[in-house]
């Protein structure tokens, strides 16, 4: 375990490079860079561009220089801890994301658990009373939940808290606090103002796992080694949990990888309709105004959790389900 642990290590480094590379290129490929949108933003809007004062930033921050330099300048800043400057809001990533990602991994790991603590249960029940009036039912409001966009359910909520009883649900916290440093006060409106983007961005993963550990149990309940620890008298909790449960969780331990990256992303469009102050819309804005410094750190972040989300998965896996090999030999 320890041997392929530190092979899987070595390898994340030259997987990382090259997904640098990959992000460097794509950032790189949209014609022009934010200065030029700047300078047209400022042009449409009747405004002067001040041309000399576009030039000295762009020497300052390297964009005179070719692409390969820049590439290098800015994976060796990111080694050194200095992920660049956002042109956009005039002030350092790591200075600009610090507190949009305490709220983000706050949302996600509430929705998480809460996504957990009702998919689980539901879906053991409905796996085990197969074609019942309860499992139709629960089918049936799993589907519902798939089938409503998680952005159409924030915009039915904001519609009914306007009408019904004359309040915005937006925002994390109340309009007082946005801007102002961590308090207690704060600490409560914020735990207050959750449950919301909890509950809508959490409804279409609780609905999905649900029909994913029905799905995976009820083909683990048909199968032989479990008709025959029934058949020798075993305990029916017992025979569920140790057995045929535990193997149909490995679809859960295996999607360990991509839960790391969605706790930074988090649900960007439930974010922007909600207008919460997480990194998801922070991250779309980059993007679309080539705050190249910006949203490349993003991504390679995202990249970095991905990367070790997996190593945690495939290790998971191999102590969760014993016919899993780390070291591939075949067995007999």
């Amino acid at each position: 375990m320890l041997l392929y642990i530190i092979r899987r290590i070595c390898l994340m480094i030259p997987t990382l490079f090259l997904t640098s590379a990959l992000v460097f290129t794509i950032m790189e490929l949209p014609p022009g860079d934010y200065f030029e949108s700047y300078m047209a933003e400022l042009q449409a809007q009747g405004e002067g561009v001040d041309k000399a004062k576009i030039e000295f930033l762009r020497r300052e921050y390297g964009f005179d220089k070719s692409p390969v330099e820049r590439y290098f300048m800015w994976v060796g800043g990111m080694l050194q801890g200095d992920f660049g400057y956002s042109f956009e809001y005039q002030m350092p990533v790591t200075d600009l994301v610090g507190s949009r990602i305490f709220l983000t991994i706050l949302v996600s790991f509430a929705t998480i658990l809460l996504t957990w603590l009702i998919a689980f249960p539901i879906g053991i029940y409905s796996a085990t009373h197969q074609y019942s009036w309860g499992d139709y039912g629960l089918t049936f409001f799993g589907l519902l939940g798939i089938a409503i966009p998680n952005f159409l359910l924030a915009l039915i909520l904001m519609y009914l808290a306007n009408v019904g009883f004359g309040t915005s649900i937006g925002h994390l916290m109340a309009p007082e606090y946005i801007g102002q440093p961590m308090s207690w006060a704060k600490f409560r409106s914020i735990l207050s103002h959750i449950w919301i983007p909890v509950t809508v961005i959490g409804l279409s993963g609780t609905a999905s796992m649900i029909r994913r550990v029905r799905a995976n149990l009820l083909d683990e309940l048909q199968k032989q080694y479990t008709i025959t620890a029934k058949a020798k008298g075993l305990h029916p909790f017992k025979a569920l949990v140790k057995y045929p449960l535990r193997s149909s969780l490995n679809f859960f331990v295996g999607s360990i990888g991509g839960i790391l990256p969605e706790i930074v992303s988090g649900a960007e469009i439930v974010a922007i309709v909600l207008s919460l102050e997480t990194t998801g819309p922070l991250l779309i804005k980059a993007l679309q105004s080539q705050d190249m410094y910006l949203a490349g750190s993003f991504l390679m972040f995202l990249a970095f959790l991905t990367v070790i989300g997996v190593l945690i998965s495939d290790i998971a896996l191999a102590a969760l389900d014993p016919r899993i090999r780390l070291q591939g030999e075949s067995v007999r």
